[in-house]
């Protein structure tokens, strides 16, 4: 489906952008696809399935340690791909990115390393009630194998942080924060410098939770001053299976490697065996080498794009979906925090969200529906789970308004 207008006010040519998505020219149930599910996985542009489609065509091989050509020329595209993702997020350096297998690995890789070395009984974590499960479970888990104790930053009912919750709960038993920076369910953008910048005067490191970041808001690492961001290529309009985390080097130096095996070493012996420097000491076997390249593929098309048109754009989206959806009867918006990307949940009086996203769907409407695997989230609003709509760049007021007439007819005939 194409827009009415090519070019938005903030430089958008949305006709272009979605020739560029081959999947959204498709129908589902003999409607045209209305893709409002980007927060669970963005599409892909024809220059990322290209760059997958070369590399298995024309660059098949293994990287670094080979001398033979392909071996040489994919090493180097790969390390060029780790070179676009550090400026991307400005890191400082190459060697503080390291690939993995996506925002949950990378939280698990950065839970499980650091508790080895940092997290003793009676310490404390601090993670907040919209966290999305992957930023819970490897921390409680943590916790209960080290016998620390795992703390919540409470939420007001708009969605928002309670901050001087957060102030009281930093401790010096406090030996960690991991938070989102964009809630999942709420669209929430989330006061991360203030977080980060309360953690350091009392020297607390802080990883960020950057899923729903990354696709919607410039992130500078050095200017957040964050020890840890992580982030996944496919919400991001890459390939699945590929995440990023980036490490402060000196933290990613002091922490024990989280998997070991082929390509993490220097020297092995049976008496002793000596690890190999950034990042490959957290990269145990052979990657998603397409995946890489494939990841730096969709920052570039984002680039050229520019971050700053895509968040002009899609708060946009977001504030028209809202002003129309506020009309609709029995429908409340869960969360309405002063800040946020381009989410929007809500829940529909006396009807369950799975009945409202089947019927969407006969009406070829992609969203969302549940508990978005935020269940501690859900239960603060007594609420079995809400209808989740999400946009990308690509997705249109036109969209808006198909999704706003397919929902007053769900809820005429659930009523």
């Amino acid at each position: 489906m194409n827009a009415t207008k090519t070019i938005d006010t903030t430089g958008i040519d949305i006709e272009k952008i979605r020739a560029d998505f081959p999947l959204l020219s498709r129908k589902v149930n003999g409607k045209p696809l209305v893709y409002f599910d980007n927060g669970a996985t963005a599409q892909k542009p024809n220059r990322v399935i290209e760059a997958l489609n070369h590399y298995y065509r024309f660059d098949n091989a293994n990287i670094h340690r080979g001398v033979h050509t392909l071996s040489r020329e994919i090493t180097l595209a790969y390390e060029n791909a780790r070179n676009t993702v550090r400026k991307h997020l400005n890191a400082a350096n190459p060697y503080e990115i390291v690939f993995t297998k996506g925002t949950t690995d990378s939280i698990n890789l950065v839970a499980s390393s650091f508790a080895k070395k940092y997290i003793s009984r009676g310490d404390e974590v601090i993670v907040s009630v919209m966290e999305h499960h992957s930023n819970i479970l490897p921390w409680q888990q943590v916790c209960e194998e080290r016998g620390a104790i795992l703390k919540a930053i409470p939420i007001n009912e708009a969605g928002e942080l309670v901050m001087e919750e957060y102030y009281r709960l930093l401790s010096p038993k406090t030996k960690i924060v991991a938070v989102a920076h964009v809630s999942n369910t709420l669209g929430t953008i989330n006061p991360v410098k203030e977080i980060i910048a309360a953690a350091h005067a009392k020297n607390i490191p802080v990883l960020l939770d950057g899923a729903q970041a990354v696709p919607h808001i410039k992130v500078d690492v050095q200017e957040l001053d964050c020890d840890f961001y992580c982030f996944s290529a496919h919400k991001v309009f890459g390939p699945t299976g590929v995440g990023i985390l980036y490490g402060k080097e000196k933290w990613l130096n002091a922490m024990p490697p989280y998997q070991v095996g082929g390509g993490t070493i220097k020297t092995v012996s049976f008496e002793k065996t000596e690890y190999a420097d950034l990042p490959l000491k957290f990269e145990a076997g052979t990657p998603d080498i397409s995946g890489g390249i494939g990841l730096a593929a969709a920052l570039d098309y984002v680039n050229e794009i520019g971050l700053d048109a895509i968040t002009e754009y899609e708060h946009g989206l977001l504030q028209y979906a809202t002003t129309e959806i506020k009309k609709l009867k029995d429908v409340k918006i869960i969360g309405t925090a002063k800040e946020k990307a381009g989410v929007l949940s809500f829940a529909v009086e006396g009807i369950h969200p799975f009945d409202i996203g089947t019927l969407l769907d006969q009406l070829g409407v992609a969203v969302r529906t549940g508990h978005h695997c935020t269940q501690p989230l859900v239960a603060f609003y007594c609420i079995p789970g809400t209808v989740r709509v999400s946009f990308a760049f690509y997705n249109t007021k036109e969209e808006i308004n198909i999704f706003i007439e397919g929902l007053e007819k769900a809820i005429r005939m659930l009523k």
